[in-house]
């Protein structure tokens, strides 16, 4: 890991990495403040005054969305941050704490019991009263009859070395060891345990809500702050739509009937659904960064701010003239594929017979060629789409959001397949739809966008 620019190019991998800023030392190296500034809004400041507000009182409940790769999980980690004078934040995953492809909506409220006793006595250094503990345990001794044999003993295994410790309360904390062993690696559990599971979930959250209540006032008493949960990695791939419909539409009261303030991100797909308006919290959407304006012409300040988030990670000496500007064009102003576009070009460049600690025209145009091909890819069928629509049907309506003609923007299930594809932008502010620029050159290449007179088309990169 590098802290500092990027000096060569034998280096870029080390800082431009489309990895999340998670902790304190890569956000002070990394993160670039201005950037939400050309996006037309600071959603998280919206976030961060819900809580301040609720802290105290009514719960606050939001979900975040965005396009994979915006940066939701690094502005996650700044709102942990901006809010840390009044809450503690048990953040989690769904990729590395859930089984992402065979989780149940039981499984993410155990998740929040067991991360809740933990941290409690992490933070807080105080076991709750023994009535407490004892609901938990009576809870778990049924629960554990319902289990595998297999599952049963690695979880009694837990259980006991935790009782070696000398207290209940060590025991439980083994067995909530266990327990999170067991939602991680869950693909096995046969039909009679899910069933018995979903029964007693009003049950789960009760004994959830009992603890929220009892760990929030040592909480309080400890350091005059109350507990948020922040779940993360929902809209990520390898998460099948029906553990994501169970969760947030089928099972949605869960959210409404626990007694915490919670955020979650959901999937873009999900919120640009017809089903999304089924979601019990408005969504806070993170949109990308604008490299051109409504009219095709050039976005200045946003290619600015996108050229500074570059300039934090690597000397800009490195690129040829007009390179970087290039690569945040195609990038589109999405940050993951702005670093990948980086990353592939300064590799092009150190592979190049000719190495001269540059990145050139053709670097980048070689990896800007293979982003538009999966942009490309993008425009075919969807598993996500309700009806199956035709790519004529998207290039027509692909056409008339470039054209900004009367009523192309309204949603409906081509406008949505569209966005979860981003193949077409939303941009904050103004509110308003924009086409990718690399889809522009494909709809300019096919010849379904035609071009402009005494010209090539605007807003693509070609």
């Amino acid at each position: 890991m590098r802290l500092g620019p990027a000096t060569t190019l034998n280096d870029v991998y080390k800082t431009v990495s489309p990895e999340p800023l998670m902790d304190d030392v890569r956000f002070e190296a990394f993160y670039f403040e201005g950037l939400n500034d050309v996006r037309g809004g600071d959603r998280i400041a919206h976030l961060v005054l819900g809580l301040q507000r609720g802290f105290g009182g009514v719960p606050f409940k939001r979900f975040v969305m965005g396009h994979s790769g915006v940066g939701k999980t690094t502005e996650l980690s700044r709102l942990c941050r901006e809010v840390d004078d009044r809450f503690q934040v048990i953040r989690f995953a769904a990729i590395s704490e859930l089984d992402p492809g065979s989780f149940r909506p039981f499984d993410v409220v155990l998740l929040m019991l067991a991360r809740l006793g933990e941290e409690t006595q992490r933070v807080v250094g105080i076991e709750p009263s023994p009535a407490m503990q004892q609901a938990i345990v009576e809870w778990f001794a049924t629960e554990i009859e319902t289990e595998s044999t297999q599952t049963k003993a690695e979880v009694e295994a837990s259980a006991g070395a935790g009782v070696q410790g000398g207290s209940l309360w060590s025991g439980i904390l083994g067995l909530f060891a266990g327990v999170r062993g067991g939602i991680k690696y869950v693909s096995e559990r046969d039909v009679k345990t899910i069933q018995y599971r979903f029964a007693r979930l009003s049950q789960l959250v009760e004994l959830v809500n009992r603890l929220l209540d009892e760990c929030n006032r040592l909480l309080r008493q400890a350091s005059n702050k109350e507990w948020l949960f922040l779940g993360d990695d929902f809209d990520k791939p390898g998460i099948p739509a029906e553990r994501i419909e169970d969760l947030f539409l089928n099972y949605a009261n869960i959210f409404t009937e626990l007694n915490c303030h919670l955020i979650f991100n959901v999937p873009i797909e999900l919120a640009y659904s017809e089903k999304g308006r089924e979601l019990p919290y408005p969504c806070e959407c993170i949109p990308d960064t604008p490299v051109f304006r409504r009219d095709h012409s050039a976005h200045p300040e946003g290619r600015e701010a996108l050229q500074a988030v570059l300039a934090a990670r690597l000397n800009l000496s490195l690129f040829d003239e007009g390179v970087a500007d290039r690569l945040i064009v195609a990038s589109g102003g999405n940050l993951r594929d702005l670093f990948s576009l980086v990353s592939e070009a300064a590799d092009n460049a150190i592979l190049r017979p000719k190495f001269n600690e540059r990145i050139e025209a053709e670097d980048a145009d070689a990896a800007i060629n293979n982003l538009r091909t999966e942009y490309m890819r993008s425009l075919g069928q969807s598993a996500y789409d309700a009806a199956k629509i035709t790519y004529p049907e998207k290039a027509e309506r692909l056409v008339s959001i470039y054209e900004d003609k009367p009523g192309s923007q309204i949603p409906d299930h081509i406008l949505h397949s569209l966005l979860r594809a981003r193949a077409v932008q939303e941009f904050d502010g103004e509110r308003w739809f924009g086409v990718h620029p690399l889809v522009v050159d494909i709809l300019s290449r096919d010849g379904t966008l035609k071009s402009e007179v005494g010209g090539k088309i605007r807003g693509g990169v070609d």
